[in-house]
């Protein structure tokens, strides 16, 4: 690249820069955006499609971000622009650069000389899987005090953003994509990743706009595999016949983990779960017990990443007690089986799932954990590979397992060439003869309409897409009405509202927003609470309903919802002071009271135990 950037921590004798990226909205530019923020450059972007979380990630951090492409965008004179595979070199920004003499260069680049060079690089590859399993090697060793360096690929629940520079010459995880890297480099981007411990989760045909055959994605990892040096490590799944293919060239030290009876170094076996539908799970490294672990991460498949990053962290010298604890509190990633909220009773929940085989494991893993109802599943066929006919008997199959499924409008058909365009209106047909009920329906309007109509108390609703569907899970819980959903960005002066109307003082409010749940009705907050999480224990605070609403049972939805929460991300107990409500929590939900030697010094130093008035109540969870 020609341009020197120093991370955070280290020496601080070069000139800092400004960067412009263009698809700065993309999950990994958008990382990087940040990154390079945190080290102390001048950042900003833009991009087309402007939507959370990445454009709430990007606000937050400052970053201003144009929405469209345009040449005037460039009038601040950058450094260099960063150009995110997106672009064709007729780009109408790529040309204004050119035109102006500014340097292209691309995020691998950056990446790579700037802040990968200066650190062991752990790079999560595979078909499937590698936002979360990335997400989770981050949090496993920020959990054990390595201070890692990350740039994920999504924004990760339970740490503060994906990215961080973290300490130069430790760990530094980066999500592995085989994607191309720019119309000036065609090479997947994890050949610039320089791995040095590397997890193969998956090899399968995808991205076909960039790859005509498998053949061609096995070349890529068979490439990527060779470029880890002799003295690394390559954990490959043994359950996956195209990843251990690709490792069977590798010339450093490979630890094969399975979930069955394949021969593996790593081996996984559930023993139970608790509630919130975590999973509690066994694992043995050459036949001997490693430990004892818990996942709230639904599905095998995700057991199978959490067993990944187990045996490469450990390799790390990470001990086993410190991963099992990172591995208890990861929290998973937004769009990963995020749920959206829950209104009337049914859930409704957010995943990025679109190749046929991440959309069977994904639906797999939900069947009864948030509900013993139906399971809908609404599907956007959005990314370069969905769009296309390749897939349109494997989606029959993937989708098989639920009860009900909505096909929305192919997004951008244009992109995929004619007569090789996927069939929304077929698969639902094959869908029907398999006896589960399907329907093409190409309004967002009307798929909200259609699942409040349908939905009941019980069922879960999954809407599956690689990009905003038109804001189409909001839409569903608007329709639904009465919709409790985490609180957003703009939401603090609605939540302050509601507490002045009932006197209710939250004085560090705004620092734990995303900590909050709220509760809607039509467009209005009119109830909250929240649910703060200390180590392994929360601290349900902050309930609150409008006074013209109560009586209705919304201060129980609220408590509901939170406990629920804290469920689902392995609290082993929950706190609360009350004044007037001790019977209601007592008798609604089998709260206790207790005495201030339970709580942990972190609790203790929140804002809640400085005022606290009234009992203090625990419910063991």
């Amino acid at each position: 690249m020609g341009i020197e950037l120093t991370p955070e921590g280290g020496a601080d004798t070069t000139p800092r820069v400004k960067l412009h990226l263009i698809g700065v909205c993309g999950t990994g530019m958008g990382s990087l955006a940040g990154l390079l923020k945190e080290a102390g450059h001048e950042v900003r972007g833009s991009d087309e499609h402007v939507y959370p979380p990445m454009s709430t990630q990007l606000a937050a951090q400052e970053i201003p971000v144009c929405d469209g492409f345009r040449p005037e965008n460039l009038d601040w004179a950058p450094d260099a622009v960063v150009v995110g595979n997106v672009c064709r070199r007729d780009h109408v920004e790529v040309l204004a650069a050119q035109a102006r003499g500014l340097q292209l260069t691309s995020f691998p680049a950056v990446l790579e000389e700037h802040f990968l060079a200066k650190s062991h690089s752990l790079v999560v590859a595979g078909t499937h899987g590698k936002t979360t399993t990335s997400a989770l090697a981050a949090s496993v060793l920020s959990e054990a005090g390595r201070n890692p360096g990350y740039l994920i690929g999504g924004v990760p629940f339970g740490l503060p953003q994906s990215f961080h520079a973290g300490a130069e010459g430790g760990p530094f995880v980066v999500e592995g994509d085989e994607y191309d890297t720019a119309f000036f480099d065609k090479g997947s981007k994890f050949f610039h990743y320089r791995p040095r411990t590397a997890i193969l989760t998956s090899v399968e045909l995808d991205h076909i706009d960039i790859f005509d055959s498998l053949e061609a994605v096995k070349e890529s990892f068979r490439k990527f595999v060779a470029l880890i040096p002799e003295e690394g490590l390559l954990v490959v799944s043994a359950d996956d016949p195209g990843a251990l293919e690709c490792a069977a060239g590798a010339r450093c030290r490979v630890e094969r983990y399975s979930l069955g009876d394949a021969p593996s170094e790593w081996r996984a076996r559930a023993t139970g779960t608790r509630p919130g539908g975590r999973t509690l799970f066994k694992v043995e490294r050459r036949g001997e017990s490693f430990g004892d672990f818990e996942t709230g991460m639904a599905g095998a498949y995700n057991l199978g990443n959490a067993l990944a990053v187990i045996a490469a962290v450990a390799d790390l010298g990470v001990p086993a007690v410190d991963i099992a604890r990172g591995v208890r509190r990861f929290a998973g990633v937004r769009r990963r089986q995020e749920v959206r909220g829950v209104a009337q009773g049914v859930t409704v929940v957010d995943d990025f799932a679109h190749h046929p085989t991440a959309v069977r494991n994904t639906l797999g893993g939900l069947r009864g954990r948030f509900g013993g109802g139906r399971i809908f599943a609404v599907f956007e066929p959005r990314s370069a590979t969905s769009r296309r006919a390749l897939f349109q008997k494997d989606y029959a199959e993937a989708f098989g397992a639920v009860d009900e499924v909505i096909i929305g409008a192919v997004n951008a058909p244009e992109k995929a060439p004619e007569g090789d365009r996927f069939d929304p209106e077929q698969l639902a047909a094959d869908l029907r003869s398999r006896g589960v009920a399907a329907r093409f329906v190409a309004s967002v309007e009307q798929i909200a309409e259609q699942i409040a109509a349908r939905a009941a108390p019980g069922d879960t609703v999954v809407v599956m897409s690689s990009g905003g569907f038109g804001g189409v899970h909001d839409r569903i819980l608007e329709r639904l009405g009465l919709a409790v959903t985490a609180a957003q960005g703009d939401d603090g002066p609605k939540v302050k509202a509601v507490l002045e109307r009932v006197s209710l003082p939250y004085p560090d409010m705004e620092a734990h927003l995303g900590e909050l749940l709220v509760l809607r009705d039509g467009g209005d907050v009119i109830g909250c609470v929240a649910m703060e999480l200390y180590e392994e224990t929360g601290l349900l605070r902050a309930l609150a309903v409008i006074p013209e609403r109560r009586g209705e049972g919304l201060g129980w939805m609220l408590a509901d919802a939170a406990l629920e929460r804290a469920r689902q991300r392995g609290c082993r107990g929950v706190f609360l002071t009350t004044e007037h409500a001790t019977d209601f929590f007592a008798e609604k939900f089998g709260f206790k009271t207790c005495d201030r030697t339970a709580l942990s010094r972190s609790m203790l130093t929140s804002s809640q135990f400085r005022t606290a008035r009234g009992a203090l109540m625990k419910i063991d969870l």
